[in-house]
């Protein structure tokens, strides 16, 4: 059933999500604890499953659940996910798109897989799925693509498909900064030196196009094909920072918050009823007072987030994909108005649908009269009570109940009132674990428990895991106030709420809601170059004997050690894979200072012998001068005299040493200085 105006996403598991990607017929999405739920219409494995059936909600994808996943990509065939790490994982695809999954063959691919090849050791930053080709852009800024090469999409210069990531030749020595893959062309932010004399130097993201230029959808004045990225003319003025691109269609977003459209006009998704598509355009009306922080574009529409958390949407309206309650099509932006009252995070397009990650509001009591349960009205004794977790206005006897991890809630660990609906759907998914969960918030804090579970830890497995964790933790010790208050904002403005039904899903819900996360940001960003921060964040936590905490462990004590001995692997796993990237980047460096000691070395012997030889031609030079004046003219003239055989030798030599000077070293230094240069 098409939906005309937002509703929320039903899910049979609690969601507290991070970012969301939608393709034409599937979705997916990235919680703050770095797993991957996708749903849709199963085609080719795009869903990540392993089985060829639909998912009409949101399905926890086990292959990536060791993964710590940061961001998720979706295309019309396959679907990629961005780690903490910087790895890629690929899914989808089918025997008719070439080159799609980069992996060299074009066999579908059920379930997540790490693509290597050209990317290994390379840390990924952000990835861009079309419905044929893919882009990726590593935290150095440089431009990877594979696919089908029709028109030029992929930017190689040529129309030739690649089925292993290949970086783009034109943008090497340039950052690349965003990526977007439209259907048949491809868009990117790139920065870019400016300066003149007057003014230092400093950086500016440029837009950059190629491949189909159909309908203007380039940029560069004409329908055209470019088939290596080209940077739009007419746009070298403003500082870009964000691109997006759909069916003939290409949206930017600078800096000053303007949002700027080119490509064609059939539905209005250029956003102003004057544009033509021929040259990009200014989208003006109700953006004109409104700072635009974040655009999403699908194959006829577009959508931005402002300032004031308020999204606007245009182009065209079937399905109801605009969210204003029809399916008119608008050619100028109008504000979704059942969103006004949310507070948005992030937005996002798939082809005929979009989705925006919202978090909880309050609602206000003062202009509610009645309770929004038993729907009795409020009087003196008849008290009003907002619910903890969904925010609506009850009565006293209609949230008289307290439970933990309420959504809103100051602290999660503390039980705050909650309405009768949201009792029933937070202990369903605590139920398994709701004695753990008592003596964490009579304790206050996991990190401290775990900290001194690992000063009494017994076998050999168990003191090497507590090493791990002590390590660790020299980190955390100094932020564990902090994360904590940091964790319970979060957690008093989580995204989504739904109803758990199934056991494992609310046990692994449940387990990482009650772990403190939060130390190894630090560690991973301190330690290895290239790393980011993230929302999702792991602290290796060691295994314990159940009866060495008998206030921790009430009746669920295997079942406490079996999850932290899987956690202390993962953990593992993820420190292995990093210290690896790691020694490659340090073998890498030492290479890379070897050549330049040895390119220094060969300078100064170089430069040694330069002054050396102009000595020599000086002092040849000098005599010379005093041969040929003591020369007379006479014997100057006669070739079979002495005299002019010594000034001819002296010339000969002078001639030689010259061409040394002039042509020999000078090249030798330049080769040098552009060595240290590119080093």
């Amino acid at each position: 059933m098409d939906s005309f105006v937002p509703k929320p996403l039903e899910s049979a598991v609690l969601l507290d999500v991070q970012a969301i990607a939608c393709g034409r017929q599937h979705a997916a999405l990235v919680t703050k604890q770095g797993e991957v739920f996708s749903w849709g219409e199963e085609l080719g494995g795009r869903l990540g499953h392993g089985v060829d059936s639909d998912v009409s909600h949101p399905k926890f994808v086990d292959g990536l659940k060791n993964s710590n996943v940061e961001l998720v990509a979706c295309g019309e065939y396959h679907s990629c996910a961005v780690t903490l790490a910087g790895d890629l994982y690929i899914w989808g695809g089918n025997t008719y798109n070439f080159g799609l999954l980069g992996c060299g063959n074009e066999a579908t691919q059920w379930v997540p897989r790490k693509l290597n090849g050209p990317l290994e050791g390379i840390h990924v930053s952000s990835v861009s799925c079309g419905p044929w080709h893919t882009a990726v852009v590593t935290s150095a800024g440089q431009l990877f693509t594979f696919g089908d090469g029709t028109f030029g999409v992929l930017g190689h210069g040529d129309r030739r498909s690649v089925a292993t990531p290949r970086e783009v030749e034109s943008l090497k020595g340039l950052r690349t900064m965003r990526v977007a893959c439209g259907v048949w062309h491809t868009a990117a932010v790139v920065e870019i030196m400016v300066g003149s004399s007057s003014s230092s130097n400093c950086s500016s993201g440029k837009l950059f196009t190629w491949g189909d230029g159909d309908k203007g959808c380039l940029g560069h004045g004409d329908k055209e094909a470019r088939l290596v990225p080209t940077c739009v003319a007419t746009l070298v003025e403003p500082n870009f920072c964000q691109v997006a691109c759909g069916q003939s269609l290409t949206v930017a977003l600078t800096t000053s918050g303007q949002v700027y459209t080119m490509g064609s006009p059939v539905y209005g998704q250029l956003g102003n009823p004057q544009a033509d598509g021929k040259l990009p355009t200014r989208v003006d009306g109700k953006l004109m007072k409104n700072f635009v922080e974040e655009l999403a574009c699908g194959a006829y529409h577009v959508a931005v987030l402002t300032s004031r958390t308020e999204v606007y949407t245009w182009g065209k309206g079937a399905n109801g994909r605009l969210g204003h309650g029809d399916t008119d099509d608008r050619n100028s932006p109008s504000i979704v108005e059942a969103l006004k009252d949310k507070q948005v995070k992030g937005i996002v397009c798939g082809t005929s649908f979009t989705a925006a990650i919202c978090l909880h509001k309050w609602v206000s009591g003062i202009d509610q009269s009645m309770c929004s349960g038993c729907r009795l009205p409020f009087n003196f004794k008849r008290k009003r009570h907002n619910c903890y977790n969904c925010g609506l206005v009850f009565c006293h006897s209609c949230s008289s109940k307290k439970t933990l991890k309420a959504s809103m809630a100051p602290n999660p660990n503390k039980p705050y009132r909650v309405c009768d609906n949201c009792l029933s759907k937070l202990r369903r998914s605590t139920e398994t674990d709701s004695s753990i969960h008592s003596a964490l918030s009579r304790r206050g804090s996991v990190n401290q428990g775990l900290n001194e579970a690992t000063e009494k830890s017994e076998n050999s497995s168990t003191r090497s895991q507590a090493k791990l964790g002590r390590n660790f933790s020299m980190e955390s010790s100094k932020e564990v106030e902090s994360i904590s208050s940091r964790r319970n904002r979060k957690s008093s403005s989580s995204s989504t709420q739904v109803s758990p039904s199934a056991n494992d899903a609310s046990k692994r819900n449940a387990f990482n809601n009650s772990k403190s996360f939060g130390s190894s940001k630090k560690f991973f960003s301190a330690s290895l170059p290239g790393s980011r921060m993230s929302p999702r964040a792991t602290t290796p936590t060691p295994t314990r004997s159940p009866n060495e905490l008998p206030k921790l462990v009430v009746d669920g004590a295997g079942r406490l050690n079996d999850s932290l001995r899987e956690e202390v692997v993962k953990l593992r796993t993820q420190v292995e894979e990093l210290t690896r990237k790691a020694q490659l980047q340090d073998v890498e460096l030492e290479r890379t200072t070897k050549q330049l000691k040895e390119a220094i070395a060969v300078a100064e012997e170089e430069t040694a012998k330069c002054k050396a030889a102009k000595e020599v031609i000086k002092s040849l030079t000098a005599q010379l001068k005093d041969v040929a004046e003591r020369v007379p003219v006479g014997a100057a003239r006669n070739s079979n005299s002495p005299s002019f055989f010594t000034l001819a030798t002296l010339l000969h030599a002078l001639f030689l040493l010259e061409f040394l000077s002039n042509s020999i070293f000078p090249h030798v230094m330049n080769k040098i200085q552009k060595d240290q240069t590119a080093w």
